[in-house]
């Protein structure tokens, strides 16, 4: 069984997480995988570059031109594909059993390429592109049950916007395609089953997986010490890419959550944030703020997640958080809104709290109660990491994934 794993890059990213996680799992079971991408910034052998960096930035810079004609458009959240990519012509060469997409976008596949393949496909969805129009995140928009069109992210009014033309190419180009849809999380599940271009397509929920044993608990003053932390006082954690820029991760609200706490409460308590280039200036909020940066070391990651009391996702729209998911698995638990695929990760008041969708003052409620309660707070770690070891270890995802393509491969039927 040969499998090929694409997506876009291999360093940064949930999807690109994800994909790594699976391509380390699947190899440790011996199965035969290889991963593919646009952009390749590790020295994973089992890791293929196609093209050069800067052939693949300039497709990417391509792709986003018709974006220009929308410019009240949403930031980081919407992909034409038109621009061929070398993604699926590589695909060809290495001619695979089964293969198996990530996040693909930005100049790596096109949509029209893959109507090529004959092989079984298997589609990961880690966000809504797939069964939309072009966005990401369609938040409360459901036009993608339709033929999209008149598209809020694009800033648009027009029913036969960039949208509507390319949701006709994927209706068009994947019609014969032998795809079966995979979902992290039952939200996006239902997402997908509702979709004018899924709803008659096998999808089974498998979420992502993590490393339990590098993302796992330790001494929170050592972790304290090793990042020059202080060891009193309550540490608050924030992270996210583009956490500022980006309005779907919720920092506006965090804001106003931290703005209910007392004046006391604050002076007790520390933001810890990453994800934000060191240079960006960082709101006066009433609170200390301390911005780690971009991380792209895992260990000290993994030491960010000890120090931490407790993390805070106030995300407008999320599929199944890796950061959370990795926080739990840390021993920390974790705060945020309803929503997404948020509760298959959080168990509400049992491995932290579930907040009323964008409602401040319940968000600022969880963060007080559980940084009041040590008790609380140590009970919620046991239970968070117990979760994740049962439900997410990286061995039992590949061991699901694996199943599904031997399923595939040799014609078997799931009810």
């Amino acid at each position: 069984m040969k499998i090929a794993l694409l997506n876009t890059y291999d360093k940064s990213g949930g999807a690109t997480r994800a994909c790594q996680r699976l391509l380390s799992g699947l190899s440790a079971a011996g199965v035969d995988a290889t991963m593919l991408v646009r952009e390749k910034s590790t020295n994973n052998s089992e890791v293929v570059t196609v093209g050069s960096r800067i052939d693949g930035f300039i497709r990417a810079l391509i792709d986003g031109i018709p974006l220009y004609w929308y410019p009240h458009r949403q930031l980081h959240v919407f992909a034409p594909a038109w621009v061929p990519g070398r993604g699926i012509p590589e695909v060809s060469r290495l001619d695979p059993d089964l293969v198996h997409l990530h996040w693909v976008v930005n100049g790596f596949v096109r949509i029209e390429d893959l109507s090529s393949l004959s092989c079984p496909v298997v589609w990961t969805l880690h966000d809504s592109w797939a069964f939309t129009g072009g966005c990401h995140l369609p938040d409360g928009c459901t036009r993608y049950e339709l033929t999209c069109g008149r598209c809020p992210v694009l800033g648009s009014e027009n029913e036969n916007d960039w949208s509507r033309s390319i949701w006709k190419r994927k209706l068009k180009s994947w019609s014969d395609l032998p795809l079966t849809v995979v979902a992290p999380s039952h939200w996006i599940a239902e997402k997908a089953r509702s979709s004018s271009l899924f709803r008659n397509r096998r999808i089974d929920v498998i979420p992502n997986g993590i490393d339990t044993d590098l993302y796992c608990p330790g001494d929170k003053m050592e972790a304290r010490r090793k990042l020059g932390l202080p060891e009193n006082g309550k540490l608050v954690l924030f992270g996210a890419i583009h956490a500022l820029s980006d309005f779907n991760k919720g920092f506006d609200l965090l804001q106003s959550a931290i703005s209910t706490m007392t004046i006391s409460q604050r002076q007790n308590t520390e933001l810890i944030i990453f994800g934000v280039n060191k240079s960006v200036t960082l709101p006066d909020g009433g609170i200390l703020v301390r911005n780690f940066g971009i991380i792209t070391n895992e260990e000290q990651l993994v030491l960010i997640y000890r120090a931490a009391d407790l993390l805070v996702t106030p995300s407008r729209q999320e599929n199944l958080a890796y950061v959370v998911m990795e926080a739990m698995s840390c021993g920390t638990p974790c705060v945020a809104f309803s929503i997404g695929g948020m509760s298959d990760l959080i168990a509400h008041e049992v491995t932290g709290y579930l907040a009323r969708p964008y409602v401040a003052e319940d968000l600022a409620t969880g963060i007080i109660n559980l940084l009041n309660d040590d008790e609380l707070r140590t009970s919620m770690a046991a239970k968070s990491r117990k979760w994740i070891e049962d439900n997410f270890c990286i061995h039992l995802i590949s061991q699901r994934h694996e199943m599904l393509y031997r399923q595939l491969l040799s014609g078997t039927v799931i009810d």
